[in-house]
């Protein structure tokens, strides 16, 4: 369930905070626990476990963050000078102590497309990370991983509400594989089902452009701990 930063280090991560990095790579990052799966139509529920750092409408040439004076913008991570929807974006933070499995927020069906890092190599995530854990409050920059770093756009058809939403995967500096489950396009998913598993620290947007059918209600606040497939981060209603 969903917890405050204080909660869910004091909770989930107590026993293995002073752990070295190298156990923590061995043995514990890539876990994936058995999990209750939810289906509700009803809401858009969390595709990655992590901290929320932003959840707020805008338009596509609006900047998401500004990054060292620079406008990050829908068009800049999805690198589509074209894309003209108005969205609802939640961006999840995901930790050296989270689950780094990902799933489907929404039924529908999953195409993915691979982008390529702009610069040499991805740019270093862990100024957020200690941020976060060490000062337990959202960066009011994020970092330039954002505007260069690899990532994966995956789009869902979602039939249910009559549209498509977007799961940005973005990998960190030491990052070599975002890895999708399945290696064929158009393929079903169903809510709260495993996608994908992006590999050390990362990051994960919910990309979800707004209906003229139903209103869409953001559902957490920023320095909030989130879990794949458990939390809803946004309940839908019909207008």
């Amino acid at each position: 369930m969903a917890k405050t930063l204080s909660e869910w280090l004091s909770s989930d991560v107590k026993e293995c905070q002073d752990k070295p990095v190298e156990w923590l790579s061995q043995y514990f990052f890539f876990r994936d626990p058995p999990r209750p799966m939810y289906s509700d139509s009803s809401y858009f529920f969390s595709p990655a476990d992590g901290v929320v750092l932003y959840q707020k409408i805008i338009r596509p040439d609006e900047p998401l963050v500004v990054i060292k004076g620079k406008p990050y913008t829908l068009r800049t991570a999805f690198r589509n000078e074209y894309f003209e929807e108005t969205c609802l974006v939640t961006g999840i933070f995901m930790t050296f102590y989270d689950v780094h499995v990902n799933r489907v927020p929404y039924t529908g069906r999953l195409s993915y497309r691979l982008l390529d890092p702009i610069d040499t190599f991805n740019h270093p995530m862990l100024e957020v990370e200690h941020h976060l854990l060490a000062d337990l409050g959202v960066p009011d920059s994020p970092g330039t991983y954002l505007q260069y770093n690899e990532r994966v756009l995956n789009r869902v058809d979602a039939f249910g509400i009559g549209q498509s939403y977007y799961i940005l995967q973005i990998a960190d500096y030491d990052v070599d594989a975002i890895t999708p489950f399945e290696l064929r396009q158009n393929q079903p998913c169903h809510q709260g089902a495993r996608f994908s598993q992006i590999r050390y620290g990362s990051q994960v947007d919910l990309v979800i452009p707004l209906s003229q059918r139903y209103d869409l209600v953001p559902l957490q606040r920023p320095a909030v701990h989130v879990e794949a497939g458990i939390d809803p981060v946004v309940a839908i209603r019909r207008k």
